[in-house]
């Protein structure tokens, strides 16, 4: 072939399209939204610049569809997984906290005496070995009939840690983070049930609780309240930016 005939043969081939970038499709409640670490958008879903999905997003050059808002409950969740798209290369789930009640354990323990703290505790924790797992399922049911990419569950840290003075008693703490560790193994259960990866972060939050030198965690907050027990910035860049990228590795 002569060299015109060359240009002329790669002057008509087309150049290989450029990969795809990856998209991030982000589901679930507060913590996934990001309220609690600062710079929320002052509107129902409370979502922040720092939340982990937003900073996982920035470092794999990824697009993101941040769905997640404060409040959400799983059957909310099923409804934001209408924004998973055949585009969608990885899907992060954080639910169940709103369906076990978590504001109003929080409330119960903030304003009660340690008895009434651990029966709420104890009536939380029932319901989220009796009932949450069907919700969940529900939910994973739902995610993985709408794609084949990639799916992280992420859980909940520990709330709080030991040691030194805090607004919270002891045995309200202890109580607290036991049904933090309740919620870990059903979700994690739950999520290898459906085939889903599960980050579980509580390791990664041990020693920066509510009350610890160094919290990832806010403790009460009067204003704006909602952040209170929340990751704050450095519990999203520390604690779960981490584990959803050892996950969705």
């Amino acid at each position: 072939m002569n060299l015109i005939a060359i240009a002329m043969v790669m002057a008509l081939t087309p150049a290989p399209a450029a990969p795809a970038a990856p998209q991030l499709v982000a589901l679930g409640d507060s913590y996934a939204a990001g309220t609690g670490a600062g710079n929320e958008v002052y509107d129902a879903c409370r979502q922040s610049p720092h939340a982990f999905p937003k900073l996982w997003a920035e470092r794999n050059g990824a697009s993101l569809v941040l769905a997640a808002c404060a409040g959400a409950r799983t059957a909310d969740v099923v409804r934001q997984a209408e924004r998973i798209t055949p585009s969608t290369s990885l899907v992060t789930i954080t639910a169940g906290g709103n369906d076990a009640g978590f504001a109003d354990v929080m409330t119960a323990c903030t304003s009660g005496t340690d008895a009434e703290c651990v029966q709420r505790v104890d009536t939380a924790e029932r319901f989220v070995r009796d009932e949450l797992p069907g919700r969940l399922d529900a939910l994973y049911g739902e995610v993985g009939s709408r794609t084949s990419a990639e799916v992280v569950v992420l859980g909940y840290p520990r709330l709080f840690s030991y040691g030194v003075w805090c607004l919270m008693s002891e045995p309200k703490r202890r109580a607290i983070n036991r049904a933090a560790d309740a919620m870990a193994e059903v979700t994690a259960e739950r999520a290898g049930a459906a085939g889903f990866e599960f980050a579980d972060v509580r390791q990664a939050f041990d020693g920066h609780g509510a009350c610890s030198d160094e919290p990832w965690v806010n403790g009460l907050v009067l204003i704006p309240i909602d952040r209170s027990y929340h990751p704050n910035r450095a519990g999203h860049e520390a604690g779960y930016l981490p584990a959803l990228t050892a996950a969705a590795s």
